[in-house]
C-alpha cells in the first residue's frame, strides 16, 4: 500500500472549494436571522413537528456550470438529492416541485427530461413549481417534502460513537466534476430499497444521527455532523474503501449518488454496517466520534486537522439544546 502523506492531504482538503462554498450558508443564514429559533437550522432538511411525526421541507439548488454541461443529469439529480436529504433525516419523500429557467423550450427540454426520469425512477411525483423559458440562462432549483416518524439528525453525534460511511461503488465519475453517478443504470426497485434503510435504521433505533454526503464530499460533510453536533470527528484514512482506480483525495471531496455518515453507538455498527452490505452496498466504519472540535485525518501513526470548527466555525449553525 502506498504509504499517504496525511499533513499534505489534510491542507489540500482544508482548501477545497466544495467546504468553501458551504460557508456561504453560514454568512446567508446569518443575515436571515435563522440561528437560535425554534426549527434548527443546519440539518438535511427542516423538520416541522407534525402529529406523531415530523414533515421534512428541503430545497437544492444547482450550479450553473452544471446545469449548462449536463443538462439532462442535472435534472436527474434536482429530485435525487433532495430525495437523498430525506432519506439522511430518517424519512421518506413525499412530492418535489420545481423552479427551471431556460433558453426556450428547446433549453428546458433535457432539464426536464432528467426530472422527469428521476421521479419514475425513484416513485417520488412533481407536483409543480415555476417555470420561466425566456432567460439567457440555465439556471434549476428544485425543492421535497417528506415525512418522518423517527428522526436521524446532524445534531445527535456523540463522543464514542463510531462513523460509519456507505456509499454505492456501482457506479463512475461523471466528468468533468467530482458526481459518482451510480443511479441512472440501477433499477427502480433496488433504488427504492436502498432508500428505505435510512428510515428502518431510525426507526430501529440504530442510529441518531446521519448525513447525507452532499459536494463537500465525506470530508466536507464529517466537519458539519461535527459542528451541528459540537464534536470531533477522526476518520483513519487506512479503513476508507475506495472504488477501483479512484485516489483517495478525489474520493474524501466526491458528491456520490448514494452516500451517508452515520453515527452510530460502537454495539449497533456491525448491524448498521451488515444492512447496507447486505443489498451491495459498501459501508464501513472509518473513525471514530471524539470530544472537541477537530475533524483530522488518522492513519495509525499519525494525525492531521483539516478544521476545527470550535476555532474557525464553517456553518455557525445547529440546534440550541445541545452543550458547545
Amino acid at each position: 500500500m502506498v504509504a499517504i502523506d496525511i499533513k499534505s492531504l489534510a491542507a489540500k482538503l482544508s482548501a477545497s472549494s466544495g467546504i468553501a462554498a458551504k460557508q456561504d450558508i453560514g454568512t446567508i443564514a446569518a443575515r436571515l436571522g435563522l440561528q437560535g429559533q425554534q426549527i434548527a437550522v443546519g440539518d438535511d432538511c427542516a423538520a416541522l413537528p407534525d402529529g406523531d411525526g415530523y414533515l421534512l421541507f428541503a430545497i437544492e439548488g444547482f450550479m450553473n456550470e452544471f446545469v449548462a454541461a449536463d443538462p439532462w443529469f442535472a435534472g436527474w439529480c434536482g429530485v435525487m438529492v433532495n430525495i437523498s436529504d430525506v432519506a439522511a433525516m430518517g424519512g421518506r419523500p413525499i412530492a418535489v416541485v420545481d423552479a427551471v429557467w431556460a433558453n426556450g423550450e428547446t433549453g428546458a427540454t433535457p432539464v426536464l427530461e432528467g426530472m422527469r426520469a428521476a421521479s419514475s425512477a425513484f416513485g417520488v411525483p412533481i407536483v409543480g413549481g415555476h417555470t420561466n423559458i425566456r432567460s439567457e440562462r440555465g439556471q434549476l432549483s428544485v425543492a421535497i417534502l417528506g415525512r418522518a416518524k423517527t428522526l436521524l439528525t446532524s445534531f445527535d453525534a456523540k463522543p464514542g460513537d463510531v462513523l460509519v460511511a456507505t456509499i454505492d461503488h456501482r457506479g463512475r465519475y461523471r466528468e468533468p466534476f467530482n458526481n459518482w453517478e451510480a443511479a441512472t443504470d440501477a433499477a427502480p426497485a433496488r433504488l427504492r430499497g436502498d432508500l428505505e434503510l435510512l428510515p428502518e435504521i431510525a426507526e430501529a433505533g440504530l442510529a441518531l444521527s446521519a448525513k447525507d454526503i452532499s459536494q463537500g464530499g465525506i470530508i466536507g460533510t464529517a466537519i458539519m455532523l461535527a459542528e451541528c453536533s459540537h464534536v470531533g470527528i477522526d476518520i483513519d484514512v487506512t479503513a476508507i474503501p475506495l472504488p477501483a482506480g479512484v485516489s483517495l483525495d478525489r474520493w474524501l471531496v466526491t458528491f456520490p449518488s448514494f452516500g451517508y455518515l452515520l453515527s452510530v453507538a460502537p454495539e449497533q455498527a456491525a448491524d448498521v454496517v451488515t444492512r447496507f452490505t447486505a443489498r451491495g452496498i459498501n459501508a464501513a466504519v472509518i473513525g471514530a466520534v471524539v470530544a472537541g472540535g477537530e475533524v483530522a485525518l488518522v492513519d495509525g501513526e499519525s494525525r492531521a486537522v483539516v478544521r476545527d470548527h470550535a476555532e474557525t466555525p464553517l456553518l455557525q449553525l445547529g440546534r440550541q439544546d445541545v452543550a458547545a
